[in-house]
């Protein structure tokens, strides 16, 4: 699961004489600065804006300055996908980028103005609640637009999950969730009371977590340390396979808890396969599956042969390897410590917290070095009963099945298709601007918010990039389209739905392509 560590932010409110003026900051460390500038500057704000407030300010004022303000935090907050796709023409045609944007976003305001309130004496921010409850009432809307009912299948038996909880209570483990088999989704994370913006819905103490330092103090990472190229994640996955057959095991508990046979996409059986016959979800599993039984053969099996006391060979089969795989696929999560190490792990309780497009919690996994813990604040409330969701990161819909075995509720935005498009030097156009684009990508249309005439529901960026490679010379132009798929189930014939004839037929290059990969 992706983590969400960003670039440090600069963003803070400043005290004035009047009131205060917020100060939002594009990081020159951000990934994307150079887009996100240009989209600011389109937008008429720089990368460092001071909004100003003053304590005369009325409701009315205070909500169309608090529009700025989220304006310019959405830009910041963007994601690849999201800068992408989230504007035609240089404007956005949306209320906001994505359900994840939007809740990142208002809780970044939301913090900047707790930060200020907590270290001012209440007289002089008296001003900021105005804001503060502008704030708290979109994230309850947007919560209210967006609930997701879940509901508990109660024939279902919780009780090695119940046990598992109290073992992490007795280890300092705080929780306001219970685990519950949910219908449709297996097991979730439920709220065991009202949960409030801020609040913590699950504590984790570092003692509790799964990472490597488990395998340096096992008996197999001398032998593993001598392996060139091997990961620490690698490690850990082989360790994983001998520990959950480890009576004495700290953490006997959680592996009792986890099933026998995941079902991701990479233990699909024959009737899924069946299912899935020429789809391109089915190319994606096959090839992970490929990889993984490479790995397999090219590691395990010597060291079965060469250390067998350690690596013991009915333990190390190539069904235990994929079972550990789909563990650390579907369970892990990316933890930033103290030490200032990002690792891999295992987290007992915080892995049943299912993923949503609609996530309750978006930033978490970096350790509290006052407490030693690891926190899951709430971005948005959660009601008593409500499943708890974060967010694993911006998968597409067909990762989501393969490493995961399960799809999102609802239209996920990452649902994209990478396009690798190489255009010799030779055909560049004079005098016409290069995108800022290197790469591109497509998605189904239904994700597009701009079906009007010359867009066809194409993102903009690869529709100036087409138009810009048309070129009127006589020459003929070579575009070659690599195309790495990530879309679930989309037959190939999709895409000749998704071009207008007319805007294909100005490319035949183009048009060639796709017939040849539907034929």
């Amino acid at each position: 699961m992706d983590n969400n560590n960003k670039p440090c932010s600069s963003n803070k409110i400043i005290k004035t004489s009047d009131g205060c003026e917020i100060v939002l900051e594009l990081s020159k460390n951000d990934p994307f600065f150079d887009k996100k500038k240009n989209l600011l500057h389109s937008k008429g704000f720089d990368i460092r804006e001071q909004v100003q407030f003053n304590r005369s300010s009325c409701p009315d004022a205070i909500a169309t300055i608090l529009e700025r303000v989220l304006q310019i935090a959405r830009i910041i907050h963007l994601e690849e996908v999201e800068l992408y796709f989230g504007k035609v023409n240089g404007c956005s045609l949306f209320e906001y980028w994505s359900p994840k944007n939007e809740v990142e976003t208002l809780n970044s305001v939301l913090s900047l103005i707790n930060s200020y309130s907590s270290c001012e004496r209440q007289n002089e921010v008296n001003f900021l609640q105005t804001l503060q409850d502008e704030v708290f009432r979109r994230i309850q809307e947007f919560t209210d637009k967006n609930k997701v009912e879940s509901r508990i299948d109660k024939s279902c038996s919780c009780d090695k999950e119940k046990c598992l909880v109290k073992w992490g209570e007795s280890n300092g483990v705080k929780t306001s969730l219970k685990i519950a088999c949910v219908e449709g989704a297996g097991r979730g994370a439920i709220a065991t009371k009202d949960l409030k913006v801020g609040d913590i819905a699950l504590e984790i103490p570092v003692s509790t977590i799964i990472s490597d330092e488990h395998v340096h103090k096992s008996d197999m990472h001398h032998i593993l340390e001598k392996i060139e190229g091997i990961t620490s994640e690698t490690m850990l996955l082989l360790w994983s396979m001998k520990e959950r057959h480890n009576c004495t095991s700290k953490f006997k508990i959680y592996f009792d808890t986890l099933p026998e046979e995941f079902k991701t996409g990479l233990s699909f059986g024959v009737d899924a396969i069946m299912a899935l016959d020429g789809t391109l979800l089915l190319e994606e599993i096959i090839q992970a599956k490929e990889h993984l039984r490479v790995q397999y053969d090219e590691l395990v099996p010597p060291l079965c042969k060469n250390y067998p006391d350690v690596f013991l060979p009915e333990l190390y089969t190539w069904e235990q390897f994929l079972w550990a795989c789909e563990l650390w696929y579907s369970n892990s999560m990316k933890v930033m410590f103290v030490d200032g190490k990002l690792r891999t792990c295992l987290i007992p309780i915080a892995g049943f917290l299912n993923h949503s497009l609609y996530p309750h919690i978006v930033h978490y996994g970096k350790v509290d070095s006052a407490t030693d813990t690891l926190k899951f604040p709430l971005a948005r409330p959660c009601c008593f009963g409500e499943q708890c969701y974060l967010s694993y990161g911006n998968f597409s819909s067909s990762h989501l099945i393969t490493f995961y075995g399960f799809m999102p509720q609802g239209d996920n935005p990452c649902d994209v298709i990478p396009l690798d498009i190489d255009v010799g030097e030779a055909d560049c156009i004079e005098g016409r601007p290069t995108s800022s684009w290197t790469s591109h990508m497509v998605r189904g249309t239904w994700l597009s918010n701009n079906h009007n005439i010359f867009y066809y529901g194409l993102p903009s960026p690869l529709l100036d990039y087409l138009r810009g490679a048309r070129s009127p010379s006589p020459h003929t132009k070579t575009i070659v389209i690599s195309f790495y798929v990530h879309v679930l189930c989309t037959p190939c014939a999709y895409f000749l739905n998704w071009l207008n004839f007319e805007y294909i037929s100005l490319y035949p290059c183009l048009t060639s392509i796709f017939v040849s990969l539907y034929l």
